[in-house]
């Protein structure tokens, strides 16, 4: 259940109010969805079933957020670059990082969402070994997954940013990278053991918890990362490489002959209708102008 944490400057929101603000909440749910799982997996410590499968429940909740939160990142980054996928050819990173984290981390997270409902399905139908079974194995392959997004997750070059930002990432990426592995040796050691009228280990529950305190530490410091990152206003952000940003300029200076040639339709059109308003000239033909001589004249023939 990790996130991605990325010091890209391709990442859109809106106007920069509303970017800033749709970080904070990014960070908030997350935190929130964190904090929820460390309750639920505390509930399973609980001898009582009804807390248990409260709980269970509760870390369901969890993990949609989890979920949530990576397809947002997924979808803003693609905004960046105004969905142009195939810019992945230019820049590698783009396709490792910024898409292949959120996607890996989701493919996860619905996997472990999987695992846990049918564990709660267990509790409150009655033990089924084929279900169990199902459940064993999702519970390790959707930590897997997380471990697998939060190594990709470390996998960026940095240009641009100084020592103070790459310090920023390393404290968010690496708690991530912990919980995640928490979860994956808790998955190989969660056997069927019955522990009050629970289907899970013992063992596998302190590990979640662990795991789940990691990720919330990683959360705070993700919040205050963005903090920092917002004062910095995408100076020391990095870009887009191998030429891939380049391309992207050249996509959207590309749209510009065509609204300009829209707007010269428009004016030259406006400027139609103007003439049709206007009353025609007066021609020249229309009346004529009396020589001063011949005034004169006109004057003492009638004296």
């Amino acid at each position: 259940m990790a996130k991605l944490a990325t010091a890209r400057d391709c990442r859109v929101y809106g106007p920069r109010p509303i970017r800033h603000r749709w970080e904070y909440i990014n960070a908030g749910i997350y935190v929130f969805a964190t904090a929820l799982l460390v309750a639920g997996f505390s509930s399973q410590l609980s001898a009582a079933p009804l807390a248990n499968m409260t709980g269970l429940v509760v870390v369901l909740i969890g993990i949609s957020l989890v979920a949530v939160v990576n397809g947002h990142d997924l979808v803003a980054h693609m905004a960046g670059i105004d969905y142009c996928v195939t810019l992945i050819e230019f820049d590698p990173q783009l396709a490792l990082v910024e898409f292949g984290v959120p996607l890996v981390v989701i493919v996860g997270c619905v996997l472990g969402f999987t695992g846990v409902l049918l564990v709660l399905v267990q509790m409150a139908r009655g033990y089924s070994y084929k279900l169990e079974k199902h459940a064993l194995n999702l519970l390790i392959a959707a930590p897997a997954c997380w471990v697998l997004g939060s190594i990709q997750n470390l996998c960026q070059v940095y240009e641009r940013s100084n020592g103070h930002v790459q310090l920023l990432q390393k404290s968010v990426q690496i708690p991530f990278l912990m919980a995640s592995l928490l979860f994956l040796v808790g998955g190989f050691f969660n056997q069927h053991h019955v522990y009050g009228s629970m289907l899970l280990a013992k063992s596998w529950i302190w590990l979640c918890i662990f795991g789940s305190l990691l990720f919330f530490v990683g959360g705070l410091l993700h919040v205050g990362k963005v903090f920092k990152m917002q004062q910095m206003d995408g100076m020391r952000l990095e870009k887009l490489r191998g030429g891939a940003l380049e391309r992207l300029v050249r996509e959207r200076e590309g749209k510009v002959p065509l609204i300009l040639k829209e707007n010269r339709r428009r004016r030259r059109l406006g400027e139609e209708e103007d003439l049709q308003v206007q009353p025609p000239p007066v021609p020249a033909s229309s009346y004529k102008e009396t020589p001063y001589k011949d005034v004169l004249i006109g004057g003492r023939s009638l004296v």
